[in-house]
């Protein structure tokens, strides 16, 4: 019963973080239709532009984050104007490789800037441990599932009930409605990129906390992938629902199983799902008559 305690809290908050990092991902899918295969290395960049504004510049961690935040905006923005919105109007495909692309450069990219070695991350949570139910359990495990929580909930909000928000939606579901209605399409398309890049700093930084500034990160972005397939690629719920999921499968065949099979897990999960709910669990269903 400890394991199982124990397991379950370590699935439970690696799937509050990947549901964050898969929010940014659903966000633009929703808005732009684009598939961000660079997501694991936006979480990358945002550990890494944390790490230097907290321990390199020794920024207040308030004033280092809202730094971060800033700059993840800046990037989600630039690479929208710059990138994706020529894109506009292309095969999928030739898009998906502009995404891939992205990654390789960003990856490469931090390597340049900050080289290959881990970094230790500075502790913003704590780092003890506590009894429950009889399991001895990380209270930043615990920390972290409610600080996602929070954030989801305030995604949630603000997709939901504020003025952008609304915009946002009406796009995802009818770009000529929402031209009609006044709405700017490419406004909200960066407003899009924008949010992916704040969920990325949030992401990142509680990545970073449970496993270091490294390389490592972006390969934990890539679970983001079996997370949204299996929640449904433009659904907000299916995110937070898959992560969960993804979490939970990965812990319990890492504890119980072993032999590395908790990496590969999640893409048997992906392809069992893509095979019985193409469009994933909350996924909107689409039929095309030609």
């Amino acid at each position: 019963m400890e394991t199982f305690i124990q397991l379950t809290v370590n699935g439970l908050a690696n799937g509050a973080i990947l549901a964050l990092a898969a929010l940014g991902f659903v966000l633009i899918y929703k808005a732009t239709g684009v598939l961000n295969f660079a997501q694991g290395e936006f979480l990358l960049i945002a550990a890494f532009v944390i790490w230097f504004f907290l321990v390199e510049i020794g920024l207040p961690w308030v004033v280092g984050v809202a730094v971060a935040v800033a700059v993840g905006v800046a990037l989600g923005v630039v690479i929208e104007r710059l990138i994706l919105r020529p894109m506009v109007g292309e095969p999928v495909i030739s898009v998906i490789m502009v995404t891939i692309g992205l990654a390789a450069v960003l990856a490469a990219l931090v390597q340049i800037i900050w080289g290959t070695r881990p970094r230790a991350f500075p502790d913003f949570i704590p780092s003890d441990t506590i009894d429950l139910l009889g399991a001895t359990v990380g209270v930043n495990r615990l920390w972290a599932i409610g600080i996602v929580a929070i954030a989801l909930l305030a995604f949630t909000l603000f997709y939901t009930r504020s003025r952008d928000g609304v915009a946002m939606r009406a796009v995802a579901d009818d770009q000529q409605a929402a031209l009609a209605q006044g709405i700017s399409v490419r406004r909200t398309f960066a407003f899009a990129w924008a949010l992916a890049g704040v969920s990325a700093v949030f992401g990142g930084a509680l990545v970073a906390n449970l496993i270091g500034v490294s390389a490592g990160i972006s390969s934990f972005g890539l679970l983001v992938f079996p997370v949204v397939i299996l929640g449904g690629l433009d659904s907000v719920p299916g995110a937070v629902v898959g992560g969960a999921i993804i979490g939970l499968l990965t812990s319990y065949t890492g504890g119980y199983v072993g032999g590395g099979l908790e990496t590969v897990i999640p893409y048997l999960a992906l392809l069992a799902i893509l095979m019985v709910k193409p469009y994933g669990l909350f996924g909107q269903v689409r039929i095309e008559r030609v």
